[in-house]
């Protein structure tokens, strides 16, 4: 069985129930993600050894953390501990014309404090082949952006794959910040993931004939912005998500995969969002999982954006959709009829 490491910060997130606003809100839903968390997840779901690397605090929220992970599947025997807190998010889910918002605590969480040296990556990546981070990471502190160069250059000597989704988050960092560092990881990637405002924030790169606010994308933007991507940086595959915003309720979801200079898209999906925070990555999960099956371009996209399209239908970050429901959908069964 293949393995994948990821390595990033797991918070605790806490959301009103149902869709109230924060103001409304007499209690608050506590689950537990972060980006790289929940691509473990989907890959531990489909069958894949998937380990998961951060820093925790050693009290029982940290462990509470440590346990909901293993909980889906996922090895967290290598999870250092240590710090004072677990950083914290919270979700207001948007609906029809209302945005959904999020709102971050987690200054001075353990991960964001942690330094290089207090992971031993020789010992993480051993029997791996697979490695996968994202621009989260790098964003929560100059240390965390230090861990991150040491991680990718270290997979990358073990001869692990390694895979980035860029997620630029601005209450993190800035445009400016986040190209500057992330320009420097991306030496060591193989696979990159992205959506339009990604490649735009961080690196300049935009999709022509493209208005995200009005929900019209270009097939032809997306792949110049995929070709020029892989040709400033080498990757040897880029893949893009395409969601066309209706409103918070309705989106159009697609994605395009870019390798060996043709371009793959997959079906688009009408979806009504029950809740679309980890959307992404579920996709890259997915992907990951394609990559690892060898499955030719065009089926690994429609695996991937089939899987992410369902997990906008769970609630909370986790995708916990089975490979079997994935596949179904990727295949055409997209009726959602009653199954017994």
């Amino acid at each position: 069985m293949k393995r994948v490491v990821c390595f990033g910060e797991v918070m605790m997130r806490l959301n009103p129930k149902g869709y109230l606003r924060f103001v409304q809100a007499g209690e608050f839903e506590a689950s537990y993600a972060g980006g790289e968390a929940n691509v473990a997840v989907s890959l531990a779901n489909y069958g894949v050894d998937a380990a998961y690397v951060t820093k925790v605090p050693a009290h029982e929220i940290g462990q509470s953390a440590v346990n909901e992970l293993r909980r889906f599947g996922v090895d967290t025997s290598l999870i250092v501990r240590g710090g004072d807190r677990l950083g914290i998010y919270f979700v207001e889910k948007g609906a029809s014309q209302r945005a959904s918002k999020v709102i971050y605590d987690r200054a001075a969480s353990a991960i964001a404090e942690a330094r290089p040296g207090d992971f031993d990556w020789g010992r993480i990546f051993a029997g791996a082949s697979w490695y996968h981070f994202t621009g989260i990471t790098p964003a929560l502190s100059d240390s965390a952006a230090a861990i991150s160069l040491e991680a990718a250059a270290a997979a990358k000597q073990a001869g692990l794959t390694v895979s980035c989704d860029l997620n630029f988050r601005k209450k993190l960092w800035s445009s400016e910040k986040a190209g500057r560092v992330m320009a420097g990881l991306m030496e060591y990637v193989d696979v990159c993931i992205a959506n339009e405002e990604d490649a735009s924030d961080v690196f300049g790169i935009r999709a022509e004939g493209t208005d995200i606010q009005k929900g019209k994308l270009s097939r032809e933007g997306y792949i110049s912005v995929a070709r020029q991507l892989t040709d400033r940086f080498g990757f040897k595959k880029a893949a893009i998500t395409l969601r066309g915003s209706i409103s918070a309720s309705d989106n159009n979801w697609s994605g395009m995969l870019y390798s060996g200079g043709e371009a793959y898209f997959a079906p688009e999906y009408p979806v009504r969002v029950v809740d679309r925070v980890g959307g992404g990555d579920a996709f890259g999960g997915a992907l990951i999982y394609s990559q690892l099956e060898g499955y030719d371009e065009q089926k690994a996209i429609n695996f991937a954006v089939a899987a992410s399209c369902l997990a906008h239908s769970i609630e909370h970050d986790f995708n916990l959709v089975s490979l079997q429901e994935a596949e179904a959908l990727a295949k055409g069964n997209a009726s959602g009829r009653v199954q017994r």
